[in-house]
């Protein structure tokens, strides 16, 4: 296949996918320096905050399932060449996201007492005092945090992934600035966190919108923008992105499962457990970014009907993860003694922690990419139903309880919840490697299933 008969050249590829590294890598980063702040208020704050944004992260997966449903119908219209549709679809995303944040956030200041004694389990006082302060703060930015993963999911299925790479770096430089200010200036506890993350959500929402309101832009929203639902769009978004919302959703919730568990195991698990997710995220964030990307290739490819070129995209984009994800996991266990200096660990937390990178970091190379960057082509083609029942089915039978029966069973303890999580991971791989090269989700497009 040449050069000048490919929808997306190497330039436009590049064009894509760096921003979107960078975003990611900047994302990470400002959790890492988060966590390292909130370390000065001792490793009762770090696991409080842990804990909350364990639901953060349930509904930034919620979100951000939706929004990709959002712009693969986007992304389908644009590569069938209807571009006016492809706004339509835009803007539908944007008011449905916006009712639906909205009726989350006041259901998660309802459940308040649940969350923080049912979901969390029996932890330590100081840890649910700073939870509770944590959680109660950071919730208002929910719908803040809805729209600005809409907008940012419209720019990059336009192939402007650079709008959403400099929101994003406004966007975490409030928040490290002001947790700055409040934790090492004024020596807030957990709300020197909270504030800065609620005010930089609002700061990233207001602009991308804004930004989004641009009439040159190939998807933008119309002026004056009119909050009239059209539900047959609705209905086509919520085709690919309530299979995916739940699968995220139940992912997450899979994990908050299994943090009863961990909080069980004491506070040097939680601890540990904490800042081995910080780090995993940034092992696996080549692997997320290119994903994403894909998404944007495949959905195009998908709506002109040429699937000889979702194919060719699929294996050189995971040719490409492969070589970045060996990259940055041998970085990081190259540095991982210095890990543990950086979150002032103590001697038993710092073993454990060790433990779970060199673990996670070896299987993240050989693993991740076909369990989750390859189920993006499928869900860019629209067979979200298919890795949504395989990633629910492998996450509660293999996640959860091979995680309690390594873990509290065969006591393994935490290190026991993590080996469950890579059983998972393979058994994703081999369901989507066989739908992959079985081909039926090649009749799955928006304009042959509906």
């Amino acid at each position: 296949m040449t050069e000048k008969k490919l929808m997306f050249s190497n330039k436009d590829l590049c064009r894509l996918i760096l921003p979107m590294i960078m975003e990611q890598m900047l994302a990470v980063l400002v959790g890492l320096a988060d966590t390292i702040m909130v370390a000065c208020v001792g490793e009762e704050a770090v696991a409080s905050v842990s804990l909350v944004d364990n639901i953060n992260i349930l509904l930034i997966g919620v979100f951000a399932a939706l929004a990709t449903g959002g712009a693969v119908v986007a992304g389908q219209f644009l590569g069938h060449g209807d571009g006016g549709k492809a706004c339509k679809a835009g803007e539908q995303l944007i008011i449905f996201m916006a009712g639906f944040s909205l009726v989350i956030m006041l259901l998660l200041y309802a459940c308040k007492w649940f969350v923080l004694h049912m979901v969390f389990g029996e932890i330590e006082p100081q840890v649910m005092e700073y939870a509770d302060t944590y959680l109660m703060i950071v919730t208002a930015s929910i719908p803040f945090m809805a729209l600005y993963n809409c907008g940012a999911a419209l720019f990059r299925v336009q192939g402007n992934s650079m709008i959403s790479m400099l929101v994003s770096i406004l966007m975490n430089a409030v928040n490290v600035v002001g947790n700055a200010i409040l934790i090492l200036g004024f020596h807030c506890g957990v709300e020197g966190v909270a504030i800065p993350t609620l005010v930089s959500r609002m700061v990233a929402a207001v602009i991308i919108i804004i930004l989004l309101c641009r009439q040159s832009l190939v998807i933008h929203l119309s002026r004056p923008f009119r909050f009239r639902p059209d539900w047959n769009m609705i209905r086509r978004i919520l085709q690919i992105g309530i299979p995916n919302g739940v699968e995220n959703s139940m992912f997450q919730l899979g994990k908050l499962v299994l943090l009863s568990l961990i909080s069980s195991f004491g506070t040097v698990a939680i601890t540990a457990n904490a800042v081995s997710n910080s780090v995993a995220a940034f092992a696996i964030l080549p692997g997320q970014s290119i994903g994403m990307a894909l998404v944007t290739v495949v959905s195009q490819c998908v709506g002109a009907g040429d699937y000889k070129q979702v194919r060719y995209y699929t294996k050189k984009l995971h040719i490409v993860t492969y070589a970045a994800m060996a990259l940055t996991n041998a970085i990081i266990i190259a540095v991982i003694p210095l890990i543990s200096l950086a979150y002032q660990l103590s001697e038993e937390t710092a073993v454990m922690t060790a433990q779970i990178l060199l673990f996670h970091s070896i299987c993240a190379i050989v693993i991740w990419p076909l369990s989750f960057t390859l189920p993006n082509t499928l869900r860019a083609a629209s067979d979200a139903k298919y890795t949504m029942m395989v990633s629910l089915l492998s996450m509660w039978f293999c996640r959860i309880v091979l995680g309690f029966l390594f873990g509290k069973y065969m006591g393994m303890g935490l290190f026991g919840v993590w080996v469950a999580m890579i059983f998972d991971w393979v058994v994703r791989s081999i369901f989507f490697m066989v739908r992959y090269l079985h081909g039926k989700w090649e009749q799955r497009g928006i304009f042959t299933a509906l």
